[in-house]
């Protein structure tokens, strides 16, 4: 008999309670009803988004360390390590200067802030105070010396990634020149503490709903609408040379690796949204993570080269701070020459280097930038306050897929990409061959944040995994996170 087809209630239900990204989407529109509707009520929201960022903030140090230090021992190549790091850092500084000099171009074409003639002693620069919290951004020699860890606890005390990016190098080094044989029990332990983290992940990212729910009911409802009226050519311009940036990327990736930006769009359609409701990449960092290693990067370019990208890769940022310079300056009527464009170019290439992290860093590198040029009044950034948390939107999507694109580059620079895995993961292949699930979080193996009651509900055929000759692995953690079986184990045949 055929068999019945469920009615449309039934098929929206059945998505709503298994996709994350129609949850996801879901919550964003209701809060921006909410935000519109009852602006009082979604200003109180905002400890909704900051949970849920505190609990994926746990997680991104420990996951980070143990990532690199499996790859770069089970890499087995200290030098391939390094040789992954200067590229990395090749491809950011190349990826980050043409986005300041699309931003630049783009600027000095459109002119977002002609017209405006605004006289910066009517600007209130207590509210730049306010958001910037009275910091200021590192000097490059304090950035090179606090990346340095002055103690293991306290690098992931203060959530450091460069600290423990160059902690988790050591460790595996060390654990390289040891060997197995003299700490054969070190590294299964750390494969073990990141499939715990892995598990975790799988339970605070049940919580992403609530959170971009909170996130964009704050925004709407302390903003509003009508602040895109009052900026709209500032906007558009800003978003058109991210679209620009992000087709060129596209074009990267393609030339350099044979894939797809629009296919590992859809493949990180959740992350992307998440990242865009609670205006954060670090949100999704661990997912990313994950999702990379399942589209064939190896763990050791996967661990190196996205967390560097968040201090060093901000393209978006770099786009945002560009045209801002450009539309401040304009706006104050102060014309800026080729020389003193030049300028605005050297500077932001080593301020936006030490942005990530630092509140109001956006408003303390032009600020920087303003001061650096002697003509444009560092008051002048106030006129940014108004539209600066709608960019925010841009800078995530452009940070995020410049860091993933330097990823896939890099490995397969460095020969640490499987081409053939990767097209088959984002052309929505499992490995086995089976069709893919809509809900699927790659490879066939079903992520623990968004299983699907039918697979919960799915028979296990009985002694499969004895008949393999494996353990059972955890579900929603690709085969890397797994630790490796004993040396009795390893002739055994292994299950697919």
């Amino acid at each position: 008999m055929p068999q019945s087809v469920p009615s449309l209630p039934r098929r929206v239900a059945r998505m709503l309670r298994t996709s994350l990204f129609a949850q996801v989407a879901c919550a964003l529109v209701l809060g921006i009803l909410v935000g519109k509707l009852w602006p009082d009520v979604a200003t109180d929201l905002q400890p909704l988004g900051d949970g849920f960022t505190r609990l994926i903030k746990t997680i991104i140090s420990p996951l980070v360390f143990c990532v690199v230090v499996v790859g770069i021992a089970k890499a087995g190549d200290l030098k391939a390590f390094g040789r992954i790091g200067l590229k990395a850092l090749i491809w950011f500084e190349v990826a980050s200067t043409l986005a300041l000099l699309i931003g630049l171009l783009a600027a000095n074409i459109v002119q977002p802030g002609s017209g405006m003639n605004v006289d910066p002693a009517t600007l209130d620069t207590s509210a730049v105070d306010a958001k910037t919290g009275g910091g200021s951004l590192p000097s490059t020699t304090e950035f090179v010396v606090n990346a340095l860890p002055t103690s293991f606890i306290g690098a992931f005390a203060e959530n450091s990634l460069l600290q423990v990016l160059i902690l988790a190098c050591l460790v595996g080094a060390a654990l390289l020149h040891l060997g197995h044989t003299k700490v054969p029990q070190v590294l299964p332990a750390i494969e073990q503490a990141q499939e715990i983290i892995f598990a975790i992940v799988g339970f605070v990212m049940r919580l992403a709903p609530i959170a971009v729910f909170g996130a964009m009911a704050v925004l709407i409802g302390q903003y509003g609408l009508g602040v895109i009226e009052t900026y709209a050519k500032l906007i558009i311009l800003c978003y058109a040379a991210a679209a620009l940036f992000i087709a060129l990327l596209a074009v990267a990736l393609k030339a350099v690796t044979g894939l797809s930006l629009w296919k590992f769009l859809r493949y990180i359609r959740e992350e992307m949204l998440l990242a865009l409701g609670t205006a954060s990449t670090e949100s999704v960092m661990p997912r990313v993570m994950q999702k990379l290693r399942k589209a064939g990067a190896r763990d050791d370019a996967v661990g190196l080269v996205l967390p560097t990208g968040y201090s060093f890769n901000l393209d978006g940022a770099s786009l945002y701070l560009s045209i801002g310079t450009l539309f401040i300056s304009q706006a104050v009527g102060v014309d800026l020459s080729l020389g003193q464009q030049i300028t605005v170019v050297l500077v932001l290439m080593l301020t936006s280097k030490g942005m990530a992290g630092i509140p109001g860093s956006a408003f303390l590198a032009l600020s920087a930038t303003a001061s650096s040029l002697g003509a444009i009044p560092a008051g002048a950034v106030a006129l940014l306050l108004g539209v600066d948390r709608i960019m925010d939107s841009m800078r995530v999507v452009t940070n995020l897929l410049g860091n993933c694109v330097a990823v896939f580059a890099v490995s397969r620079w460095e020969g640490a990409l499987d081409i053939e895995r990767a097209k088959k993961v984002l052309n929505g292949e499992h490995t086995s061959g089976q069709e893919e699930d809509e809900e699927s979080l790659g490879l066939g193996v079903p992520d623990a944040s968004d299983a699907s009651d039918e697979a919960k509900k799915a028979p296990v055929r009985p002694g499969a995994h004895a008949a393999a000759g494996t353990a059972p692995t955890s579900q929603g953690l690709p085969d890397s996170a797994v630790p490796a079986q004993s040396a009795a184990k390893e002739s055994a045949p292994e299950a697919h």
